[in-house]
């Protein structure tokens, strides 16, 4: 072999090489990109991890509905069923995953119109007949969102205990 058929061979090898290696680079960023999009949950599928985990942990048994909202009824009561259009009296206590209450109407129940609450308490309290307990777990969408409010935190699951009093008003 005569150095120009040596140079010319080498040449040709170190150009695969950076070609295959520039390539590599390009596999490598698409594989991290693919890898870190595969691991990402979105809200909604955390929401609803943290509600059935924390439903399992209590022993409850609940019925989920199309929206992602979990209802525990306790006792369904023996009154008639509310409409999101009722004004309802009720008792209650909020909390969140780890218990932590944020707001509770226990002492003194609370009145007010269903339909001026978070979506979840809109789909939820109509699941109830007057005189009917048990509990609602809601997905961050259909509380407070990724914002927030007061002392609860963005994205964040609500849970709350309830007894329908009586319906006041339509």
């Amino acid at each position: 072999m005569n150095i120009k058929t040596l140079v010319s061979t080498i040449f040709t090898y170190t150009s695969i090489y950076f070609i295959i290696l520039d390539n590599m680079k390009n596999i490598t960023a698409f594989l991290l990109i693919a890898f870190a999009l595969i691991g990402c949950k979105s809200q909604e599928e955390k929401d609803r991890e943290i509600i059935e985990d924390f439903i399992a942990n209590e022993g409850w048994s609940a019925e989920e509905l199309p929206s992602g909202l979990f209802v525990v009824i306790d006792n369904q009561g023996t009154g008639d069923f509310p409409t999101a259009d009722s004004t309802v009296k009720v008792f209650y206590k909020g909390y969140l995953p780890n218990k932590k209450i944020f707001d509770q109407a226990l002492n003194s129940p609370a009145e007010f119109k269903i339909a001026h609450t978070i979506v979840g308490w809109q789909e939820g309290i109509p699941k109830f007949k007057e005189g009917g307990e048990g509990h609602l777990l809601i997905p961050s969408h259909l509380g407070y969102g990724k914002f927030g409010t007061g002392s609860i935190p963005g994205n964040s699951v609500l849970i709350f205990d309830v007894g329908l009093l009586e319906i006041t008003g339509n």
